[in-house]
């Protein structure tokens, strides 16, 4: 009886641990390359190292942060990034809303090939669509010039080409006052799809007896967009968009690809990443870059906290 007791409590103790037998490896890779890291680069940022392993850590306290808050070059690059992740944050979030509408009609044939295609940027190899639109928006014969070329040629485009003092070919990635929105049409055609894919589901997934009351009390169709639809929409959008804060605050392959490790002329493509890589990569800074991963962490959590509020989801459908 004692031995069949204990058997069982062999037993009953193997099944309890056997899940989180199973379940160990992530938490140790977790360990390893996750908490490790993000606590290792917070020590790190207190001290001056310079990526060597036998070299010492000189602890100095505060004074990476300090460097880089005071660094003009930092707040350059902060600049550089904002203004990039406006304007290649905001025409997706649009794009992606109208595609989804569309997409989201009863009458439309090929849904899904039309899916597939918009959604296809998005799992393409960054580095090489940021090649090809490089090569896209080459100077002086890439595409874009032969179409400003040809445009120029027209006396309509030829004057607002001179109202702008635009020389024709377009310095697309040398030009500093042209240098964001040309990288930033990558970025949104890779991200629109994503964003379709996100409203499309959100739309498909309000009740057609919402819409059918509205029409049946005459709501016109704005009413019907801003009364149901938007509301309905508010936790999709405010997921998709809080995706995009963080997305556009980190933004370093598109720019690095397409104008180089310094930002293009007059640094005007510089971005925070790339600031950062600058720092520990080039410049063997690496506590200097570590306080920079924080520094960006806090404002990116702070954005993402401005958004959440903004498009809190508690009013509901009125």
């Amino acid at each position: 009886m004692t031995e069949l007791t204990m058997k069982n409590r062999l037993r009953r103790c193997y099944n309890r641990m056997i899940p989180y037998f199973f379940v160990s490896p992530f938490f140790a890779f977790f360990l390893v390359f996750g908490a490790f890291p993000i606590f290792f680069a917070l020590y790190l940022s207190f001290h001056s190292w310079n990526g060597i392993a036998t070299s010492p850590m000189v602890y100095i306290g505060w004074e990476n942060y300090t460097y880089t808050l005071t660094d003009p070059m930092f707040w350059q690059a902060l600049k550089n990034t904002v203004v990039m992740a406006i304007v290649s944050g905001v025409p997706q979030h649009i794009l992606g809303l109208f595609f989804a509408f569309i997409l989201n009609l009863g009458f439309v044939r090929l849904k899904n090939f039309f899916k597939a295609t918009l959604f296809l940027p998005y799992i393409t190899s960054t580095v090489a669509v940021s090649m090809v639109f490089a090569i896209f928006y080459g100077y002086p014969f890439g595409f874009a010039n032969y179409l400003a070329v040809s445009l120029d040629k027209i006396p309509f485009f030829h004057a607002i080409f001179s109202l702008f003092n635009l020389e024709i070919p377009l310095k697309w990635l040398a030009s500093p006052p042209l240098m964001i929105p040309t990288i930033s049409t990558q970025i949104i055609w890779r991200w629109t799809g994503w964003n379709t894919i996100l409203y499309l589901a959100g739309l498909q997934t309000i009740p057609q007896e919402l819409y059918e009351a509205a029409r049946v009390d005459g709501a016109k169709w704005h009413q019907v967009f801003f009364k149901i639809t938007l509301p309905s929409l508010r936790p999709v959008m405010q997921f998709a968009i809080t995706m995009s804060v963080i997305g556009g605050l980190q933004i370093f392959n598109e720019p690095f690809i397409m104008v180089g490790k310094n930002g293009g002329t007059g640094r005007a493509a510089y971005t925070l990443a790339m600031y950062l890589y600058q720092t520990g990569f080039e410049w063997g800074y690496f506590g200097g870059a570590a306080a920079i991963s924080y520094i960006v962490f806090v404002l990116i959590f702070i954005a993402s906290m401005i958004s959440r509020r903004v498009l809190r989801s508690d009013e509901g459908v009125s």
